[in-house]
Order: structure tokens, then C-alpha cells, then sequence
């Protein structure tokens, strides 16, 4: 089979987005890992750092187009293999018969990535694009350890204390990609074959562990700072 053939038929798009899919945890592993220093230092101190060293390594600005790329791919994808589904199976199956084949997150994985596309929009908005391009008084530049930034912390932190609503969506963002990722994790292994009945379960039970480990790592964030200040 041709490379375009491949990507043209639906194992070869649902193998792509699976691919794509991978990629987008680890970047979101990362993220989160470094968004978590937010509560290990009020001084804000780590965190500055490690968003200092994201904003100026060269490797990473590398690494910016080809993850945006990787977004593009895997919403394009989803939409084409959702609008195929639709096509082969015209007819809704019962509502009966949905829930003893599928969890709800698997049957309604376009509609969780389109409140979580609405979410990361939301999320951009209010610190990538301030971070980038429009700038904020709160990302006044400090000296820590010697080194000048941007103060980071600043902007995140304050929009957390300051907004209660911001940090209930934020809180059911982090919900919705535990969602999606423990389904989409999961889904990713059975497309590319590690689908037998011993690895089946097992990529089960590391789906549903990596989906709450994103929906607690993100939600505590904003809960952190709503109890605290």
C-alpha cells in the first residue's frame, strides 16, 4: 500500500491521529508537570524558571510549530473518522445498547474535544498570547538567581485568585482531558495492535490511572489557590 493510500484509508487515519495523539500527552505531561510548580513555591521562583527556560530554549521554539502542527492533525483527523462513522452507521444505535458497548467518553469523543478545543482557547488567550505577543503588567520583569524574566507567576497565579469562574472551567478542563486522554490513550494502543486480551486490560488500567492523574494535576492548581488566598 501506497503512503497516500495509507493515509487515505481509515486504519491509516486513525493510526495518525493515534501517533499524534501520543505526542500530544507527553507535551501535556510536560505542561502540567511545570504548571504543578505553581504550588510547590509561593514565591514563584520555580515556576519562572521553568517557564523562562520553555520561553527561551532553542529546541523548544523548535518544537512550537510542530506541536501546533500536531494539533492541527489530530482535530482534522478526528473530524474526518467522526463524519466517516456517521456515514457507515446512519442509524443510532438505543441509548440501551450505547451504554453496555461503550463508556461515554468513547462515544463522545468529538464532543469532548470540541469543549476542550473551547478550553484551550481559553487557556491560550489568558497566558500563551500575553506570554507571546500582547503582554500584561503582571509580566513585569524580576531577577531570580541572577537571571532576567518575565514574571510568570505573577499572571497565572493572579487570575487564579482573582477569578473564581476562570478556575471552576479550569478545574472541569482538566476533568474533560481526563476524559479524553484515558479514552483516547487506550484507543491509540488498540489502533497500532497492542489489542490482545492481556494487553488490553492492562492499557485499560493505565488509561483510566494516566486520565486521573491529569484531572487531579490539573484541577488542584486552582483549588490550590482558592483555598489558600
Amino acid at each position: 500500500m501506497s503512503k497516500g493510500s495509507f493515509l487515505n484509508a481509515s486504519i491509516g487515519r486513525k493510526f495518525l491521529m493515534s501517533i499524534t495523539g501520543l505526542f500530544l500527552i507527553m507535551f501535556l505531561m510536560v505542561h502540567m508537570s511545570i504548571n504543578l510548580l505553581l504550588i510547590f513555591d509561593d514565591s514563584g521562583d520555580l515556576y519562572n524558571i521553568a517557564a523562562h527556560f520553555m520561553a527561551t530554549n532553542p529546541l523548544i521554539k523548535i518544537m512550537e510549530p510542530i506541536l501546533a502542527l500536531g494539533f492541527v492533525i489530530h482535530i482534522a483527523w478526528s473530524l474526518i473518522i467522526t463524519y466517516q462513522n456517521m456515514k457507515a452507521r446512519p442509524v443510532n444505535y438505543a441509548k440501551t445498547e450505547q451504554g453496555i458497548n461503550s463508556a461515554w467518553a468513547s462515544r463522545n469523543m468529538l464532543i469532548l474535544g470540541a469543549m476542550l478545543f473551547i478550553y484551550m482557547g481559553i487557556h491560550l488567550a489568558n497566558f500563551w498570547w500575553k506570554m507571546k505577543f500582547a503582554g500584561d503588567p503582571l509580566l513585569e520583569h524580576i531577577t531570580v538567581k541572577g537571571v532576567e524574566m518575565e514574571n510568570a507567576y505573577a499572571l497565572v497565579s493572579e487570575l487564579f485568585k482573582n477569578s473564581v469562574i476562570f478556575s471552576i472551567v479550569y478545574i472541569l478542563g482538566g476533568w474533560l482531558l481526563g476524559l479524553h486522554i484515558s479514552h483516547g490513550f487506550w484507543s491509540a494502543f488498540q489502533t497500532i495492535g497492542l489489542n490482545n486480551q492481556i494487553w488490553r486490560k492492562r492499557l485499560f488500567i493505565v488509561a483510566k490511572v494516566i486520565g486521573w492523574i491529569f484531572t487531579i494535576g490539573f484541577g488542584i492548581i486552582p483549588i490550590y489557590f482558592m483555598i489558600k488566598f
